[in-house]
C-alpha cells in the first residue's frame, strides 16, 4: 500500500500524454513503471500492453492491472480515476469552451497545430513499443508485416495481433 501514493501520481501525470490515444502516453508509461518505479519489467509491460490492445473499451485500461498488480483493488480503483478524470473533466471544459468559439479566428489554427502534436506523441508511442517488443529480426518482420497489411486492408486488427502471437510462438 506504500505505493499507491506514487500510483496516483504517476497516472494523474500521464494522463496529461494522452492527447490522440493513449499510445501517446506509451514512452512516458514505459519509463515510470519499468525504469523509475519497477513496478513491472519491460517484457512484462510490452506483453501486458499487447495483451490489453485485444481487450474491448478503452485500450489504456490496461492500466487497471497495473494498479492492482502494485496495490490491489484499490490500486485499480486509484489508477483508472487518477488516469481517466482529469482529461475527461478537460475535455469537458474545452468541448463546452470550443463551441462558443466558433467565429474565433484562432480556431483553425489551433486545431492545425494540435494535429501534428497528437502525430508526434503517437509515433513516439508506437517507436518505443516497438523497440521494446522487437527484439529480434523474426519480430521486427511481423511488426513490418502486420503494418503494412493494417495501411492497406481494412482487417480487423485483433485478427493481426492474434495471428502474429501464434506467428512469434511457432517461429520464436
Amino acid at each position: 500500500m506504500k505505493d499507491l501514493g506514487s500510483l496516483i501520481g504517476v497516472f494523474l501525470y500521464l494522463s496529461l500524454f494522452t492527447v490522440g490515444g493513449g499510445l501517446a502516453a506509451y514512452p512516458e508509461l514505459n519509463h515510470q513503471v519499468v525504469d523509475i518505479h519497477q513496478w513491472f519489467s519491460q517484457e512484462d509491460l510490452v506483453h501486458l500492453y499487447s495483451i490489453g490492445q485485444l481487450a474491448p473499451g478503452p485500450n489504456m485500461m490496461v492500466i487497471a492491472s497495473i494498479g492492482e498488480s502494485v496495490c490491489g483493488l484499490l490500486g485499480a480503483l486509484a489508477v483508472v480515476f487518477a488516469f481517466f478524470a482529469p482529461t475527461t473533466g478537460l475535455a469537458f471544459v474545452v468541448g463546452r469552451t470550443w463551441r462558443r468559439l466558433d467565429g474565433w479566428s484562432w480556431k483553425a489554427s489551433i486545431q492545425r497545430g494540435l494535429a501534428p502534436i497528437s502525430i508526434g506523441l503517437l509515433l513516439s508511442g508506437c517507436l518505443t513499443l516497438a523497440s521494446h517488443a522487437d527484439t529480434s529480426v523474426t519480430a521486427a518482420t511481423i511488426t513490418l508485416v502486420v503494418f503494412l497489411v493494417l495501411l492497406r486492408t481494412s482487417l480487423n486488427p485483433a485478427i493481426l495481433i492474434i495471428s502474429g502471437g501464434i506467428l512469434g510462438a511457432v517461429l520464436l
